[in-house]
């Protein structure tokens, strides 16, 4: 026999005894402990590394919704066991086929592993974020021994949630993943609730997926009366956002689409968060997803979860931010993301797409033209003088300003915003607190001195204004 075949025979026994070795050492490791592999295998009555394991990736912010899901599937089951898997850190950088077909390093049944996760403003659960679900699950008028294995996200890992599903039986995953699925809508926490989903820079500067920082908001109550805005604009706005749900039967039936796109732009300051705050506390029946600043980038999760959980408003809080023209020299990837999800909705998804806006001359003309992505465009301008003497009186509401300083304030206020009507009755009751004094109406007239004063400096600063420079780091 030639030197390269003792060669190879050599190398092929010490790869065997070296195996063998690792095994042992994995063993002795495990002491008492049951190994994974056989507790899987005594349960579906084969060997488990040899079955095909079905994977699901879960959204990172319905990681509640499918744990929640699971549990109930089983309930609905007799004798079911949920199991945990030892072995440290070492089980998030391995599938559950991975675990099973190791030799190296055998993973023993170990605790369950949990995780507190949201599911109100007000209320949490505790969540499986590491087990095994062992189940016999009907199907097809016969029970089926089925291995479930759930895992949260881990960001340090960039590892998203997912189950992964084992049965000898063909179809019995799929149709129990089904099952899940059909019970995470019913059962979602997110349901009727105000959302707001978040991602960090640093996963988005790694292209990674959000882990999943979902918020859960109060819902905002905003009355009519304290919005002001021209005559006939709010009626127009909750028309669209609110009456196309509340006929979606007829409208169906007249075979009118129920999606809906509208943009509410105008400059900073004059309503338009305001008025979103109203419409959300008007839709008490709608699951509402709020995105703005890096969160818009989520667009279409949140737009695959308002579709699960219709009626649904999905927020896109300053949307110029991501939908900016798209010339030779600049396109937004984000853009393509908006436009996706607006397009990508069924007819008769009760979803709505409420979009503002500081800079609507900077929106991309097919998100603000095309019908179908936003069929409702609405001006929320800066307010006339009677608009300004509206807020005045709401705002200085039960204070003892005459109508003579609110009028006067009114007409010399031209040009400001809502928030500046609100700041400037705050400004006059602080003035009037320093100075140990009972509030009046010259407070509010100083008060509009000074915020006048502090308005033309910052513009000038913006502007470049020379007095800055030429008075030290100060105006002259």
């Amino acid at each position: 026999m030639s030197a390269p075949d003792d060669l190879g025979r050599f190398l092929s026994q010490f790869g065997r005894l070296a195996e063998a070795a690792s095994g042992y050492a994995a063993r002795e490791r495990l002491g008492d402990r049951q190994r994974l592999v056989e507790r899987l295998g005594a349960h579906l009555g084969e060997d488990p590394s040899a079955l095909p394991v079905l994977t699901d990736e879960v959204s990172p912010f319905r990681f509640a919704d499918v744990d929640l899901a699971l549990e109930l599937v089983a309930r609905e089951t007799d004798g079911a066991e949920l199991i945990g898997v030892g072995g440290g850190e070492q089980r998030w950088h391995s599938s559950l086929s991975e675990m099973l077909n190791t030799t190296y390093v055998e993973l023993p049944v170990g605790p369950v592993d949990y995780a507190k996760v949201a599911t109100g403003p007000d209320s949490e659960r505790s969540a499986v974020s590491f087990g095994i679900y062992l189940l016999r699950w009907r199907h097809d008028g016969a029970e089926h021994p089925v291995a479930v294995a759930i895992r949260g996200a881990r960001p340090q890992y960039g590892a998203t949630p997912r189950l992964e599903v084992i049965a000898a039986a063909d179809g019995v995953a799929a149709a129990l993943l089904g099952r899940v699925h059909e019970l995470m809508n019913a059962h979602s926490v997110l349901r009727g609730q105000v959302v707001t989903f978040g991602g960090s820079e640093f996963e988005a500067s790694l292209g990674m997926p959000s882990q999943g920082q979902v918020t859960f908001q109060p819902r905002p109550q905003v009355a009519a009366s304290d919005i002001v805005l021209p005559a006939g604009t709010l009626a127009r706005i909750e028309r669209h956002v609110l009456g196309i749900g509340a006929h979606r039967d007829r409208l169906a039936s007249a075979g009118q689409h129920l999606k809906r796109g509208v943009l509410l732009f105008g400059p900073p300051g004059t309503g338009k968060t305001l008025t979103v705050r109203h419409l959300l506390g008007m839709a008490e029946d709608a699951t509402v997803i709020m995105l703005s600043g890096m969160a818009l980038q989520l667009v279409s999760l949140a737009t695959q979860t308002a579709r699960a959980l219709q009626p649904a408003i999905v927020v896109l809080e300053d949307c110029d931010l991501v939908a900016e023209q798209r010339d030779h020299f600049h396109s937004s990837p984000l853009l393509f993301e908006v436009l996706d999800a607006l397009d990508g909705l069924a007819s008769d998804s009760d979803v709505t797409f409420l979009l503002t806006t500081n800079r609507v001359d900077v929106l991309e003309p097919a998100l603000a033209q095309r019908p179908g992505r936003v069929d409702l465009a609405v001006e929320i301008p800066r307010p006339d003088r009677a608009a300004r003497r509206a807020l005045l009186a709401l705002y200085g509401r039960g204070l003892p300003f005459s109508a003579d300083v609110l009028d006067e304030v009114a007409r010399d206020s031209d040009g400001t915003t809502a928030s500046f009507a609100k700041e400037l009755v705050r400004r006059a009751v602080l003035l009037a607190a320093v100075a140990e004094e009972e509030l009046g109406d010259q407070h509010l007239r100083d008060a509009l001195a000074e915020m006048t004063a502090d308005s033309s400096a910052i513009t000038r600063a913006l502007l470049g204004g020379g007095d800055w420079a030429e008075s030290g780091g100060g105006y002259a």
